[in-house]
């Protein structure tokens, strides 16, 4: 088990990245991208998937307070979550394995000194993965529960909720950060020069 990130960096803390890591970042704040001609094919389809991770994980949100004040019956959201839920967690899953073993690499060999921000967003993965697996335990608990019984329902719904919103919290500012660091090396850089 490796230390623990000090609190600049620990993804249950963390509010951006530190002075040390942002020198891209300051030379290309977010409202440039867009129109910046390195932005190329690769970073906008990278861009992209992220914002798709965020806006299906604020539709399975809803969908679970839908839920939860009683818009939508049991049997209908069980039907409707369980696989989107699944499929949600999947590529997730996919998508970290991808950036540890081929992207966060590339990068690390073309600016060696954002290592450490490359670290801290792989024990990210890690920390995102403990609350995936509790997101699932928990879904898993809530699919389980006896649709007659109220309480039990509400309970698991609740639990359910809870890892849910925690997942989501830690995801959004690691997508954040992770683009916060990335995309503004492709734009110094851009993605031929990268290997991308």
């Amino acid at each position: 088990m490796s230390a623990p990130e000090p609190p600049d960096l620990d993804l249950a803390t963390r509010t951006g990245w530190p002075a040390e890591l942002r020198g891209f970042l300051d030379r290309f704040p977010r409202g440039t991208w867009d129109g910046h001609v390195n932005l190329g094919g690769v970073a906008r389809f990278w861009l992209n998937i992220h914002d798709g991770f965020r806006g299906f994980g604020g539709k399975l949100d809803a969908a679970a307070g839908e839920f939860r004040e009683g818009q939508v019956t049991p049997e209908h959201f069980r039907a409707w979550f369980a696989p989107r839920l699944d499929m949600f967690l999947s590529h997730l899953n996919g998508h970290h394995h991808i950036e540890d073993h081929e992207y966060f690499p590339l990068f690390i060999a073309r600016e060696p000194r954002l290592t450490r921000g490359f670290e801290v967003l792989e024990r990210d993965h890690e920390a995102i993965h403990a609350a995936m697996d509790r997101m699932a335990e928990t879904a898993n608990g809530f699919l389980r529960a006896p649709v007659g019984d109220s309480d039990a329902m509400r309970f698991a719904a609740d639990d359910y909720a809870e890892a849910s919103g925690r997942l989501l919290v830690m995801l959004n500012r690691h997508l954040d950060d992770e683009e916060d660091l990335i995309v503004p090396i492709i734009l110094a850089r851009g993605e031929t020069d990268l290997g991308l």
